[in-house]
């Protein structure tokens, strides 16, 4: 082939190229948008969300038990309504019987946090740094302006600011309590509905696929989300029990005060992948210093329950789950970073749900499915 006909060649694979090149930037460009308005909806949407994802939740953990009384003539709505009620009964008793340690707990945390730093840079035998030396000369400076003059037979007093009360920052956010409870009146009533309804939304969004063959990969993609939440949820309840029970147990033979609260909040903080263990981890080490004083049975206290949480987390919880709802770790902390970020703490706590719901949808949708693959383990 001749040089000129090489030129030829590369012009006409040259225009090629630019030619087809606008349509796959404008779909990039629409996806990218697409992608934002969705994080920008959740956002603000998250007052409206939080409710219903939690509801259909509680729907998936209650709707085994409903239908079973149903199959044994029991009424729907009477069953439903029963569940409720013992779910409601069940957490309020136990928040009631746990609350004098809660806030004995949490009166505790700033008092203990100060006296754990003091003892750490103690212990290291580290000078003040330079900052700190000029605060303190800063401080001393300005109480001595602040000091009026000595008068005779004139007692001076000086009035003192309280320090922080975190009993008082409580039971002061009583709006907050408010919105809390709205909230949570909110979800009971979604879920009571949804446990009424039942297979009502599965049969509409049947009905409203066209082809046959859509509606065939809609009731596997619904049937596939209900098995693997509702698989979750019973792992997740007898993990977070095992770790509660074994917690409270282990804290109470090393003699820590609340070990019943503090196992009952490594339960639920079990939940949270990864980064809840090591926030009650944190939480033990300062109660365990302010109660014993020293750095050897801070880390046995705070040790022993990191150690529970890592064998529940590489033995119990594999053991259970299987490879049937498996996810790689980098897709499972890219879930919890970005739910956190939307929705917060709630979104720590929803996010491997979420994650399972996407993963099911992304496996049953052809064009979704290198998404369903990265996330798989």
């Amino acid at each position: 082939m001749t040089r000129r006909a090489l030129r030829a060649a590369d012009e006409i694979d040259d225009s090629a190229v630019s030619a087809s090149d606008p349509l796959p930037v404008r779909h990039l460009a629409f996806t990218l948008i697409s992608v934002a308005v969705v994080i920008l909806l959740l956002q603000l949407m998250r007052s409206v969300l939080i409710p219903f994802f939690l509801g259909a939740l509680l729907f998936y953990a209650l709707d085994p038990a409903v239908d079973w009384m149903e199959r044994w003539h029991v009424p729907r709505a009477f069953g439903a309504a029963l569940m409720l009620l013992l779910v409601i009964a069940g957490c309020g008793g136990l928040a009631y019987s746990l609350q004098g340690e809660a806030l004995t707990v949490v009166d505790q945390l700033p008092t203990g946090a100060r006296k754990l730093a003091y003892s750490l840079r103690k212990s290291s035998g580290a000078a003040p740094s330079a900052i700190e030396k000029v605060q303190q000369a800063a401080d001393t400076l300005q109480a001595s302006k602040e000091a009026p003059a000595a008068t005779p037979g004139v007692m001076r007093v000086q009035v003192e600011n309280p320090g922080f009360q975190a009993r008082t920052f409580v039971w002061s956010s009583s709006v907050g309590l408010l919105l809390a409870a709205n909230q949570l009146v909110m979800v009971v009533f979604l879920t009571y509905f949804m446990l009424l309804s039942d297979q009502l939304f599965k049969r509409k969004l049947v009905e409203i696929v066209d082809s046959f063959s859509k509606k065939k990969v809609t009731v596997r993609v619904l049937e596939d989300i209900a098995v693997q939440i509702e698989q979750f949820l019973v792992i997740q309840i007898v993990t977070s029990v095992a770790v509660a029970l074994a917690t409270w147990g282990a804290l109470w033979m090393l003699g820590l005060q609340q070990a019943a609260l503090w196992g009952l909040l490594a339960g639920i903080f079990n939940s949270i992948p990864y980064y809840g263990p090591l926030l009650v981890t944190a939480g033990l080490s300062i109660v365990g210093f302010l109660q014993f004083g020293q750095i050897g049975m801070t880390a046995a206290v705070a040790g022993v329950a990191l150690l529970i949480t890592t064998l529940e987390g590489s033995l119990l919880t594999p053991m259970l789950l299987g490879q049937a709802s498996s996810m790689n770790k980098v897709a499972i902390f890219a879930g919890l970073l970005f739910w956190s970020w939307i929705w917060g703490v709630w979104g720590m706590l929803l996010a491997v749900p979420m994650m399972m719901v996407v993963k099911v949808i992304c496996d049953h949708v052809e064009p979704l499915q290198p998404v369903g693959h990265l996330l798989g383990d």
